[in-house]
């Protein structure tokens, strides 16, 4: 499971729906962005009052589908599939730039603007009151695994249910491996000094690898089996286990060069 940055610049599509007898409306919206290929779509939660009972149980399935086709093709792939192939009764408009520095965030905004009729005006930010910063990789590693200062991407809002402390920063999951508990392209939290033991929490982890960027980075659950030695105990293996068993396990030995930047708090 990799973790990506945030972007300044998507698209993203309108969905229609125009059944027979119906009059046409709009019931999503679909971000896409091309450099990463990050594509996810946002639909109403009230499909029942514009469609018959049996059209409804259909269009409900609708999201899911169309994020089990995503992982499959790909988010360009399955964008250009949908604009070759959707049929006059589930219709994609022209696509349309914006800016989007949190993909989730503006996913869930053009949802508000052009699905319900809301404009969302932008919260005050007051760092790790209202606000959580969010890190690249390369400077998530600088700034909590070598104590070393690093600028944050941007700031993503906080839930109002998030005790919110300054050891805490959030970075962007692209990936399966941990669903369903991190689904792929969800905002996660993180806690860079977790209290307590590793041992079955799910962590963010950086370790040494053939990658030009000089390291890998990953999210699993950490398990550890010790032995005790004449300095105390010791790492003899350590487990970094995927929650969806389609991946396997990354094993570390005791010479492996690795960095835990932070245990896994929740998705925003």
């Amino acid at each position: 499971m990799a973790v990506v940055a945030t972007t300044p610049s998507a698209e993203y599509l309108l969905v229609e729906l125009a059944l027979p007898g119906r009059p046409a409306a709009r019931v999503g919206v679909l971000l896409f962005d091309p450099a990463t290929d990050w594509l996810r779509v946002k639909f109403r939660e009230d499909l029942e009052e514009l469609a018959e009972p049996e059209d409804a149980e259909v269009l409900a399935e609708l999201e899911g589908d169309f994020a089990l086709k995503i992982a499959e093709m790909g988010g360009r792939r399955f964008l250009e599939y949908l604009e070759d192939s959707l049929s006059n009764v589930i219709r994609i408009s022209a696509r349309r730039e914006t800016e989007a520095r949190s993909l989730p965030w503006a996913l869930g905004q053009l949802f508000n603007e052009h699905i319900l009729g809301q404009v969302r005006e932008p919260a005050r930010v007051i760092p790790f009151v209202t606000h959580l910063p969010v890190y690249s990789l390369r400077a998530a590693a600088s700034r909590f695994g070598e104590d070393m200062e690093a600028e944050a991407e941007d700031q993503v809002e906080a839930p109002a249910d998030l005790r919110v402390a300054e050891d805490m920063y959030v970075v962007h999951v692209v990936g399966r491996s941990m669903e369903p508990r991190i689904p792929d392209g969800a905002l996660a939290v993180f806690r860079h000094q977790p209290a307590g033991s590793r041992q079955g929490k799910a962590v963010l982890v950086w370790r040494r690898g053939a990658s030009e960027g000089g390291g890998e980075f990953t999210i699993k659950i950490y398990r550890s089996r010790k032995r005790v030695t004449e300095d105390g105990w010791q790492h003899e293996e350590i487990v970094l286990e995927p929650e969806n068993p389609e991946f396997a396990p990354v094993v570390l030995d005791a010479s492996a060069d690795y960095q835990v930047l932070g245990e896994f708090i929740r998705v925003l």
